[in-house]
């Protein structure tokens, strides 16, 4: 299966500040470079300082192709997993995963996934270089929302959809309680909302009120929706979106207050940060 970007190539940063980010001279030097020529993005001559590029451009000097630090570039992606898919960096086992859904240029990028999805699991993933938007979106003290449409055979009564809005004791502590409402979008009956990442916490949640989840498709992690993205699609996000996913979770109060790793929030339910749905 053939997998393509939507369009998104918003650029990233300047030609000169990428030169001068990739150590290859000083502003002045690299500023003289491009006024005599000496400078091309993709085989055509850079006649602008402020010439945008993209992180998947080829920058020549000299007729040289110069190998630019692309992990120092932030880069945020949305991707529509499919089944079958392994949402890791890299499988011992040699499976599919979700950087061989990209372009081979990204694959310099340092990128990791923010909240895993299960092999059986398809929708949203977000992968980014990024570390403290990760820390952020993925520590259970912010508690960004996910958002799922699952497929269960029958209905839940009215009594297992309070327990799960309540909260349910599982093997390994309470789970926060969560959002449950009916949906008409086959195969999906339930769409669920939760705010932790513990491992397969999903299927956990309606097996422990006696429904096998049979379909799982995860559509929202805090402001980011999978919209009409197609499966096996990707697309960078753009700048408004990823000001608004660090927002995400907490309060204006909050994220004004708050510094990674010292900052003070509301306690929320312990679980872990490697989230796997």
């Amino acid at each position: 299966m053939k997998h393509r970007a939507t369009r998104n190539t918003r650029p990233v940063r300047t030609i000169l500040k990428a030169l001068r980010d990739g150590g290859l001279g000083s502003r002045r030097e690299l500023a003289e470079a491009i006024k005599t020529g000496r400078v091309k993005v993709n085989d055509q001559l850079v006649e602008s300082y402020s010439m945008p590029l993209a992180d998947t451009d080829i920058v020549k000097l000299d007729d040289k192709i110069v190998e630019l630090d692309s992990s120092s570039v932030k880069v945020y992606i949305i991707l529509n997993k499919p089944i079958g898919i392994i949402s890791t960096t890299d499988d011992p086992q040699g499976r599919t995963t979700v950087l061989d859904l990209l372009p081979e240029d990204y694959q310099r990028c340092q990128l990791v996934p923010i909240g895993r999805l299960d092999e059986n699991t398809t929708g949203l993933m977000l992968l980014t270089n990024d570390g403290e938007l990760t820390y952020r979106l993925t520590h259970p003290r912010f508690g960004v929302e996910k958002e799922y449409l699952v497929a269960i055979d029958g209905a839940l009564s009215v009594t297992q959809v309070e327990e799960l809005e309540s909260g349910i004791e599982l093997d390994d502590g309470l789970s926060a309680p969560a959002k449950v409402n009916p949906v008409l979008k086959r195969p999906y009956n339930y769409r669920i909302i939760i705010h932790e990442g513990r491992k397969r916490i999903v299927r956990r949640l309606f097996a422990a009120v006696g429904h096998q989840v049979r379909v799982l498709k995860r559509i929202r992690i805090g402001s980011i929706e999978l919209g009409d993205l197609k499966e096996g699609d990707y697309r960078r996000l753009t700048l408004p979106e990823i000001r608004h996913l660090a927002r995400s979770g907490v309060s204006d109060k909050q994220q004004r207050k708050f510094t990674p790793r010292t900052g003070k929030t509301v306690k929320q339910p312990t679980g872990s940060s490697k989230m796997v749905d």
